[in-house]
């Protein structure tokens, strides 16, 4: 146990455990794609550039979705050259959102090399954020996730609807496990299991994590990426730790939803999660200080106060 500096939890460590976590920050990605206004390009690309010096590793940095879809990241080809010499002053990682190989030939001739597609564990979200069902969404990922190993880009897998589904209800775990050994058996690196609208809870959480492990899917290709829409996230980030998970998705300042799941309210905030993490001795390389102070810089950016509980706490800002 150590005295808490001020501004920190009192660190306190819990047995069972990760001694670090991966944080994979979503904010300038999943984070402002549902803003009503467009941020300009200049904007986003210093608010890159501020995560990274707050210490964040992995900042998903736009996505090469057709700008009639999310017209908020229309400017993936202007933003992702300003901020792409971060993985050699840095080694940041700057994974982006592709959607088919259009966007991932875009993705590739501007050097990136990390990528991520977006699958669905339930038909009616499929259809409403794809146009396509289950196995036509994953059919038409394959050869995008293959091109991309080929050019030996590192593959993530975000799966949304994994918890429950606005349409369908509550997601049986066998359905969200096939789901998963899908895109891992097509050549993902990695996977996302996405609680899109935010309903799931910790024994939920242990049960699909359970289901996952004793299926053959090993626990470090597995991050979680939970919304706050009930309370739940940083319960469920818990749970997940306690199953062996270090990889957690956030979005600075708790910025973001889902375009397609009008449910869907703010991703896990980024500074929330690293306060639990300070406090139980968890190791995440993020400067809790920087990392709030650019947070409240995007807030006035983007004309209101940031939802971050931890952010309201810390700069006294209402």
């Amino acid at each position: 146990m150590t005295t808490p500096e001020l501004g920190l939890p009192m660190t306190v460590p819990a047995e069972g455990l990760p001694s670090r976590v991966r944080i994979h920050e979503v904010g300038a990605r999943d984070g402002l794609q549902n803003e009503k206004a467009t941020v300009p390009t200049e904007v986003k690309a210093e608010f890159v550039r501020r995560l990274a010096e707050a210490g964040l590793g992995t900042i998903e940095a736009t996505s090469f979705v057709h700008p009639k879809w999310v017209p908020q990241l229309a400017d993936a080809e202007q933003l992702f050259p300003l901020v792409r010499d971060l993985g050699d002053l840095s080694g940041t990682a700057l994974p982006v959102l592709v959607p088919n190989e259009r966007g991932l030939d875009r993705a590739l001739a501007l050097g990136a090399t990390r990528i991520a597609v977006f699958a669905s564990a339930t038909e009616s979200f499929a259809r409403a954020n794809l146009n396509r069902t289950v196995d036509e969404a994953f059919a038409m990922f394959e050869p995008v996730v293959a091109r991309a190993r080929a050019e030996r880009a590192h593959v993530r897998g975000y799966l949304s609807m994994c918890f429950g589904d606005p349409w369908e209800g509550p997601v049986p775990v066998p359905q969200v496990v096939r789901a998963c050994r899908a895109l891992l058996d097509m050549g993902c690196d990695e996977l996302s299991l996405g609680d899109t609208i935010g309903v799931a809870t910790p024994g939920h959480v242990r049960r699909l994590l359970a289901e996952l492990a004793g299926q053959g899917v090993p626990t470090d290709v597995v991050g979680v990426h939970f919304h706050d829409t009930y309370g739940q996230a940083l319960a469920n980030t818990l749970a997940a730790l306690e199953q062996g998970v270090t990889t957690v998705d956030a979005s600075a300042g708790g910025l973001g939803g889902c375009p397609y799941a009008k449910s869907a309210t703010g991703n896990l905030a980024t500074e929330d999660l690293v306060w639990m993490l300070t406090g139980l001795g968890i190791d995440t390389g993020v400067d809790l200080d920087r990392l709030i102070a650019t947070s409240v810089w995007m807030a006035e950016q983007l004309g209101r106060p940031s939802p971050s509980r931890t952010v309201r706490a810390l700069s006294h800002k209402e």
